[in-house]
């Protein structure tokens, strides 16, 4: 099992991770990303999945148009885990420059 992050690790979150927010009533991150258009958000949201996949981390998320809202959060540890983090830093390298955040 997964354990959840330490309270030195979620005090450094905002430095490593400066746009991806808490969620109120939550133990959760998320980000939302703006693209061009549905086949750059959707090509984003292929990449984010191979990864997720890989990783058997699956985020939850919501896609409109172009527009990708992303929920972190372990369901087996009831919260935020490195598994979280890892999987965040990798969204944020897919969407690059290509995303409006």
């Amino acid at each position: 099992m997964t354990t959840r992050l330490s309270s030195e690790a979620r005090a450094g979150l905002a430095e490593v991770l400066p746009e991806w927010h808490q969620v109120v009533g939550r133990d959760a991150i998320q980000r939302s990303f703006t693209f061009h258009d549905f086949n750059e958000a959707f090509g984003f949201m292929a990449q984010v999945a191979l990864k997720a996949e890989k990783m058997n981390h699956h985020p939850e998320w919501f896609n409109v148009y172009n527009r990708v809202d992303i929920t972190l959060s372990t369901h087996d540890a009831d919260g935020l885990t490195q598994r979280d983090v890892d999987l965040a830093l990798a969204i944020d390298q897919f969407a690059g420059d290509r995303s409006s955040s």
